[in-house]
């Protein structure tokens, strides 16, 4: 498919995740990301609160096991919406899934939901290399039936892998356009990121920004 430069950074949540990022390297991260054009910044809720007028202010929570009990994950995501987060990535109970205890998963994801309020975007991370094609069709269902505005493949951090093109291509079928789908974990290629979009993903939890947008014309 053809994007423009802007048109694709535009699409992008510029993430931060790992576990010895520093104030420094969010900074970096900011400066980085309007260098760039992209929506949004991804981060740590200890790294809240931050500044980066013209930028979507995302964090995340449960992360990135989801093993969290839910009025935990409800309490770090208020937080980081008290902090300024405008949007919070929440991974859910992978496990709950696995099992097929959906109600488990309805319910983490309402507690979440409720805690935040109705204006915060709230994105659902099920970890779909983790997830049978059911299990994944099945935790976008629940995530649509609690309140989420997004569903997302992956944190990036599970051995099963990030982000599929098949996994990104079912969860879109699933969503039907009702809910936004974010592909994120090992996208590292324009041509990767691209596929993504084609399979369906409206947007895209890239670390490495920079490189994938290297690959396009930056003319609109």
């Amino acid at each position: 498919m053809s994007l423009s430069r802007g048109a694709l950074a535009r699409m992008v949540d510029h993430t931060l995740l790992k576990p010895e990022a520093t104030p420094e390297d969010v900074t970096a991260l900011i400066a980085e990301g309007l260098e760039l054009g992209v929506l949004a910044v991804c981060v740590s809720p200890s790294m809240l609160p931050i500044e980066a007028d013209g930028l979507v202010v995302a964090a995340v929570a449960g992360f990135p096991s989801g093993k969290h009990h839910s009025l935990v994950k409800g309490a770090e995501a208020r937080l980081a919406v008290d902090q300024g987060a405008q949007e919070i990535d929440m991974v859910i109970d992978v496990g709950a899934a696995v099992a097929g205890d959906y109600n488990a998963v309805l319910s983490d994801i309402l507690t979440v939901r409720e805690a935040i309020g109705p204006t915060a975007v709230l994105k659902v991370i099920i970890e779909s290399a983790a997830l049978s094609d059911d299990a994944i069709v099945e935790t976008c269902r629940v995530a649509e039936k609690a309140g989420a505005n997004f569903v997302k493949t992956s944190t990036g951090f599970h051995p099963a892998g990030g982000a599929s093109v098949e996994a990104v291509r079912l969860m879109a079928e699933t969503v039907g356009g009702r809910l936004g789908v974010k592909a994120s974990g090992g996208i590292r290629t324009t041509d990767a990121a691209l596929a993504m979009i084609d399979a369906g993903a409206t947007r895209l939890g890239l670390s490495g920004t920079r490189a994938v947008l290297a690959g396009v014309e930056p003319a609109e």
